[in-house]
Parts: C-alpha cells; structure tokens; sequence
C-alpha cells in the first residue's frame, strides 16, 4: 500500500512555544513543525524565517505583540524554500521595509522558487493554510555577499542595542543558506542548516559541502540555536547535539547514497539501501517517511555526479512518490 504523499496526512495542529533564549532572542517552535526566530531590540525587531503563508504569520505576529510593539522592519530568508518565506508580506502592515537574502537564495529563486511553491503547497496543506493570501513569490530588498561562503560577505543590522550579524556560511540545505548570529548574546538562527530530532530535508542540498558548512557553525560556540526544526537548545553541549544529529543524517544519507550508486543500483533499491541504515537511528523523528524519497533521491543523484539538484515540481513529486513510497 503507498503512504500518504508527503505531509498530506499530516493535519494535527502541533503545540507551539515562543520562548526567550537571551535578552534580544527568541525562538518560535512547534514540534518538529518549521520554526522562526526573533530578535527584538530597542528601536526595531527582525524575523528568521517568514511562514508558510501571510496568514499563517499572524500567529507569530500576535506573540511577537504580547511582548513589543516596535516595528518589525528586517525579515531575514534563511533560503529559499516557500514554507519558509511566503509569509513575507504579513510583516509589511507591521514596518518590515527589508527582506534579506543571500546571493545564492535570490539566484534560487529566480531559477526554481515558481516550482517550489507548487510543490511545497501540495506537500504540506496544513501548513499552507491561507494559501490565498499569498500574493506571489517573495523577493529580497537586500541580497547580500557574493556567493561565495564567509563572513566577508556579511552584513550587520543593528536593531537598537543589539547586533545582528547575517552571511551565509557555507553550502548545506541549499546552496544560499544564510544564517543570523547575535555574537554579544552568543545565539545563532541556523535556518535548515541545522535541525534537532525531526526530519532533515535534503531534496535540494549540497551534501558534500554540508558536514563543513556546519563545523563553521560549530566554531562560533554558540550558547544558544534556533535550528529549522526541533526545540531551540540552550547551552553550548545541547547546540552540539543538534548539529551532531544534523552531522549524523547528512553523511549516513550521503555514504548510503555513494554505495548504491557505486554498485549500480536503481533509486528503487537505492532507498531500500538506505532504509537500512537511516531507519533504526533516525525512523521515529517528525515527517522522516516525507522527507527520506526526497532525501534519497538527492543523495543518489549527488553521488552520480548532479551537483545542481534537480528542480521539484510537484509532477516529479507524485512520479518519486509513487515510485518509492508505494
């Protein structure tokens, strides 16, 4: 009998919390279900990651309000994925004049962000609720950096007695990600770089270049993250631990994906190879059977030589899907 295709089935509310890390720092999570940061300062507030959708943003916004009523000028992109930047426009009524992205998101948008909006919207209805109020794609005001991974390319926003320090660190989930870091409060906005005891999505990463991009992550000692899944950790040792598990998936999915190739296998038994070693350590997280055919397929084709990922429609979708979820 094949699944329910990717998150389709998946129609329960989760519980969300919206809880302080620092003085200038929160974290919006809601079990295993995407998550946002906040940073709050004295004259202006920024948002990492925007929502699926203008309606769905209202939830954060209402929070948001209960403890400050400045602006909510900068929304940072963390990537390009349309769960995560549709909801852009809601933060306009409340004084967002900015939306930042990376050189790298910006180029993936324009070359797949039409696609990945269908798809995405179909993969996940409920977190597409309002899809109506989306008015399009949503486009930085600010790209910043060359490309190239490094804080030579960063850039600072200063919110009013806090500091917020935005670059893309290297290629992993995407090949733009982009990531914020409050250095005075030691916390970090990893977006999809890192995720904790939920599914990592990988259908568009560069998984040779990730175990890298995430020992640079390891090296800012961050003493708080807010991953792209998964609860916010506090502490230097429980950061760790996220981007050890992040570690773990990336280089078990990409060494499962190197021996299928090298002995010839189809993606059929490719992901039969994989479930093997994937399954017991990583079975039991949030939407691991929606994210494995994707992450299977990408690791495949990545170890067959395909550094730029494949574009997702959403008729490749349902073709993958049927092919090995059923």
């Amino acid at each position: 009998m094949s699944k329910a295709f990717a998150s389709q089935a998946d129609l329960q509310d989760k519980q969300i919390t919206f809880e302080q890390l620092s003085p200038h720092c929160w974290a919006y999570t809601a079990e295993g279900d995407p998550n946002s940061g906040v940073i709050i300062g004295e004259k202006f507030i920024m948002v990492s990651d925007a929502t699926a959708t203008p309606a769905m943003a209202q939830d954060l916004i209402q929070r948001i309000r209960q403890v400050s009523d400045k602006p909510i000028k900068y929304v940072l992109l963390t990537h390009y994925h349309a769960v995560r930047v549709l909801g852009a426009s809601a933060y306009v009524a409340e004084g967002a004049t900015e939306v930042i992205a990376s050189r790298g998101t910006y180029e993936l948008i324009v070359e797949r962000g039409a696609a990945d909006m269908k798809s995405e919207m179909e993969r996940f209805p409920r977190l597409f609720r309002g899809a109506d109020t989306v008015p399009g794609l949503t486009w930085p005001t600010m790209v910043i950096g060359d490309g190239k991974p490094g804080r030579q390319g960063s850039l600072t926003v200063d919110l009013g007695g806090v500091k917020v320090e935005i670059w893309h660190p290297g290629q992993g989930h995407t090949r733009g990600d982009t990531i914020a870091w409050v250095e005075d409060e030691k916390v970090l906005f990893s977006g999809d770089l890192v995720e904790y005891e939920a599914g990592v999505y990988t259908g568009d990463a560069q998984l040779e270049e990730w175990p890298a991009t995430l020992e640079a992550l390891r090296a800012l000692k961050a003493e708080a993250i807010v991953p792209g899944r998964g609860e916010a950790m506090k502490g230097n040792a429980d950061v760790n631990k996220a981007l050890d598990y992040t570690q773990r998936w990336v280089t078990t999915l990409f060494q499962a994906g190197k021996e299928a190739a090298a002995a010839g296998m189809d993606l059929k038994a490719a992901m039969a190879h994989t479930r093997k070693s994937m399954d017991p350590v990583f079975g039991h997280v949030f939407i691991y059977e929606h994210c494995l055919p994707f992450d299977v397929s990408r690791a495949y084709d990545e170890a067959k030589g395909i550094k730029n990922p494949r574009v997702w429609t959403a008729e490749r979708d349902q073709e993958m899907w049927a092919a090995l979820q059923s």
